[in-house]
């Protein structure tokens, strides 16, 4: 009979050495990035209580949650999805600032289906998050270290998306539109299937002007979209002018701060919609069709935990940043091959070398392989006198 016990379920992978030492060295790296910027890292529990892990962020995230019945209380409990709202409920909760508050994470979160954000169901979710400002201002400081995230691990060429929710948002308000006609017109601009854009704009029955604007949504996208947003969109309601203003502003921050990315507007994307209440962006890399990190405006979420809160962060996953990423010069191989031997001497040149970072592995009796099989570059030699370091 096959044994299949080592088999995992799809979408649920494991990092090797030495790829699982390089993602560790990359993690430590992020979160002393962080720490600069003045973010504190804050490790949330692996599980909740569903109603609280899902509080604000709609029905996509409850999609992508297991659950299973606490033994203990008998209620329902959620296998975090997304370590966001976690972080949302610790600012609330936890920490009684009125003044911004900056906090980051790194941990493994787990959803039941891949998405389009990570082709695993286990991603080692990374990010930032900065609450009580809700000016431009932090959303560009997110950005900013979302793309230093990027570069710091090997993604180069990088190229931005912008949006920004309010202007569907505002445009479905001024056509009265109910939530069950928002939600089909919703879908329908995510696919940009205009032939049945139109025929919901149609059976809706509503006002001409908004009808025109809701339909040419979809083709303001590119460049030069905020530019023909404002012929296009001058008749909206005051919302979707602010929410464009915004994005100009955004926009010319951008040019200052980065000004070597590209970017690219387009005012029907609505990833996050549900969650989302400001501007959104993601980071796209040559060659793939998936955004490698994403992130946005999300205000008022930390209401139901007593504080509603001004929010803006990112998150990425960090195994897919480092598989897009180029990786860097493969460091010279410098661990030390020491012998089975009980002398004090060696084993106190062996800690001297542990303790100056030096990777030293003590062979064992009997053992298959010596010191190049281990891939060791030195061993420890007996010479009269004590030990040396002898290259191999």
């Amino acid at each position: 009979m096959l044994n299949e016990h080592w088999i995992l379920p799809d979408g649920i992978d494991e990092v090797l050495p030495p790829e699982a030492e390089r993602l560790e060295a990359k993690r430590r790296e992020l979160l002393d990035l962080y720490q600069a910027w003045g973010y504190d890292y804050v490790i949330p529990p692996f599980v909740e209580f569903l109603d609280s892990l899902l509080t604000g962020t709609g029905s996509d995230l409850d999609l992508k949650t297991f659950k299973l019945t606490d033994q203990l209380s008998g209620r329902l409990l959620g296998v975090r999805a997304d370590i966001t709202p976690q972080a949302a409920r610790i600012d609330a909760h936890h920490i009684r600032s009125d003044g911004p508050n900056r906090l980051c994470y790194l941990g493994t979160v787990l959803h039941t289906r891949s998405d389009a954000f990570a082709t695993t169901r286990s991603p080692l979710q990374i990010g930032a998050e900065l609450y009580g400002h809700a000016g431009v201002e932090s959303d560009i400081e997110i950005l900013r270290l979302m793309m230093e995230t990027l570069r710091r691990t090997g993604n180069q060429e990088l190229y931005l998306d912008l949006g920004h929710v309010g202007v569907f948002r505002g445009l479905a308000r001024q056509a009265g539109l109910d939530r069950l006609q928002e939600s089909a017109l919703f879908d329908a601009l995510q696919r940009k299937a205009r032939p049945e854009i139109g025929e919901l704009l149609d059976s809706f029955g509503i006002e001409e002007a908004p009808a025109r604007m809701l339909m040419q949504l979809s083709e303001l996208n590119g460049e030069e979209a905020l530019t023909r947003a404002a012929q296009t969109l001058q008749d909206a309601a005051l919302a979707v002018c602010q929410a464009l203003d915004y994005l100009r502003e955004m926009a010319a921050q951008i040019a200052h701060w980065l000004p070597e990315v590209p970017v690219h507007f387009d005012l029907a994307e609505l990833r996050g919609y549900h969650f989302h209440t400001g501007v959104v962006f993601a980071a796209f890399v040559p060659g793939s069709g998936k955004e490698i990190a994403r992130g946005g405006r999300y205000d008022e979420i930390g209401r139901v935990f007593g504080r509603a809160r001004p929010a803006t962060g990112f998150s990425a996953d960090l195994k897919t940043l480092m598989r897009h990423g180029q990786p860097g010069p493969e460091a010279p191989a410098c661990d030390v091959y020491a012998p089975w031997d009980r002398d004090p001497a060696l084993q106190q040149q062996i800690e001297t070398l542990r303790a100056a970072g030096r990777r030293v592995i003590c062979a064992l009796p009997g053992q298959v392989g010596g010191a190049r099989e281990m891939g060791c570059a030195e061993q420890l030699v007996r010479e009269q006198g004590g030990w040396r370091l002898q290259k191999l």
